[in-house]
């Protein structure tokens, strides 16, 4: 698909500006990342319903249960370690046990944290997130599918936890695609379907398309509501291999998703591709995807051989 994408953070900026228009019970919270996140703009907008508390992101968790408890929708970010590590006790007690409507967002997922290193590079967050009864999580693949799950969490009750980058990415929709199911199915496939998430859908569309010439058959599904699993998946995917693509630890993400759903069938053999027992270090997204085994040359050399094995 040939169009300009929109950054990420402009696409969160410009909802939560545009909402803000028709309904006055928006909260916008930071934790000294607004200039990140270019959510320092809506200042003026929101007036006294947006608060940047600093560097203390537990007490900004606090600070949306409050708002949430007098009636007010916050809409909460930070970087993903921080919104989900650094936090997690005060998102599963404050916001989650206390059955709070919250939307968190933990922005430069996984690899695209880049020079920000090992410490600020989230692989385990979707992993706690889904372990939080009744949370929804979601990760964004583009700028209309991160549009699409937002304006969705304004009618969704309860803990939301939205991952995604920053910055632009690759097109993966255009304007028209229906996002209802809580997935994508981009390709079908006889010999396998590969299900991905975030920046790793568009990997895995390349990956399919030159497996494609080898005269090889594989579908793709973009798997953005990762919790609860869309109710159809199980019998989508039944029958043929499944190769699951994330940038995330492979222990807990989309590809144990995957697993724990069909666990009880015999006919449906999951491959996993993920980061494997390791942490985050400084590069650019293109490096630490080929050193993860997360680049389109890994995806279509283990769809290749799950395939002949």
């Amino acid at each position: 698909m040939n169009r300009q994408t929109k950054e990420m953070r402009l696409v969160y900026r410009d909802f939560l500006k545009e909402t803000n228009l028709e309904r006055q019970d928006l909260a916008v919270l930071e934790a000294d990342l607004s200039s990140s996140m270019m959510t320092h703009t809506l200042a003026q907008d929101f007036g006294d319903r947006y608060i940047n508390v600093g560097i203390m992101e537990a007490e900004m968790i606090g600070a949306a249960a409050g708002l949430s408890l007098r009636g007010y929708k916050p809409y909460i970010h930070t970087f993903g370690p921080f919104a989900s590590r650094r936090v997690f006790d005060q998102v599963f007690v404050s916001l989650a046990y206390a059955q709070l409507d919250a939307t968190l967002i933990g922005s430069d997922a996984g690899v695209t944290a880049e020079v920000n290193g090992g410490t600020h590079m989230p692989f385990e967050d979707l992993s706690l997130m889904r372990a939080i009864p009744k949370a929804h999580v979601f990760e964004a693949s583009d700028d209309v599918s991160f549009q699409a799950i937002l304006e969705n969490t304004l009618q969704l009750p309860g803990f939301k936890y939205i991952r995604t980058t920053r910055k632009a990415p690759k097109p993966l929709y255009d304007d028209k695609q229906d996002f209802s199911k809580g997935y994508c199915q981009l390709r079908e496939g006889d010999d396998m379907t590969i299900v991905a998430s975030g920046i790793m859908v568009a990997e895995a569309l390349e990956a399919c398309q030159l497996l494609e010439k080898e005269g090889l058959s594989v579908g793709l599904i973009d798997l953005f509501q990762i919790k609860p699993l869309p109710d159809n998946l199980e019998s989508l995917l039944a029958g043929k291999p499944v190769l699951t693509v994330e940038n995330h630890n492979k222990i807990g993400g989309l590809g144990s998703a995957i697993c724990e759903l069909l666990s009880q069938r015999t006919d449906t053999p999951v491959k996993r591709i993920g980061v494997d027992e390791a942490f985050g270090q400084v590069g650019k997204t293109d490096y630490l995807l080929e050193a993860y085994g997360l680049s389109v040359g890994h995806i279509v050399d283990a769809a290749r051989a799950f395939i002949e094995s």
